[in-house]
């Protein structure tokens, strides 16, 4: 294997580490507290366990897609949309009421969770653009394709 691909190899898993296998584990094995905490933004709990459900999906085939290279741009878009939702959702720093409270504050600590949620989101974007800007066309043009990031081709 290259230095390229290794290094190719390298960030893709440094990308998808949080979701597989930390969160993805942490929602089968703390069901109960994941669906408590999606319930809050989803009701009825029906609706909740659903959604917690699709976000385990999008957590472990999006990481596995984007690490072995399959529909990677379009694992890579989903992520990065899932990201963008759960900085939104569950990230909410501007309704604590304290973020001006100082370092300390819920709102404060919630505003870098919300950043590093964006920020990841766009790490997975430039997987989707590509460093030449031309991968949306590609994604457009074929979805389920592969970026070869591993150069065989």
């Amino acid at each position: 294997m290259s230095s390229a691909a290794v290094a190719a190899l390298t960030a893709r898993c440094g990308l998808v580490i949080l979701f597989l296998p930390f969160s993805a584990a942490d929602k089968l094995f703390g069901w109960r507290g994941a669906l408590s905490q999606c319930a809050e933004v989803f009701r009825p709990r029906p609706l909740a366990s659903f959604v917690l459900l699709c976000g385990l999906g999008i957590e472990v085939f999006g990481s596995l897609g984007i690490v072995t290279g399959t529909a990677d741009r379009l694992a890579a878009l989903v992520m990065a949309g899932y990201c963008g939702a759960t900085a939104l959702l569950y990230k909410r720093f501007w309704a604590t009421g304290d973020f001006r409270a100082g370092p300390d504050s819920k709102g404060r600590q919630l505003f870098w969770d919300f950043l590093k949620n964006l920020s990841l989101g766009s790490g997975f974007l430039l997987i989707v653009v590509g460093l030449d800007g031309h991968g949306l066309a590609q994604l457009l043009a074929d979805p389920l394709g592969s970026t070869h990031p591993y150069g065989a081709r």
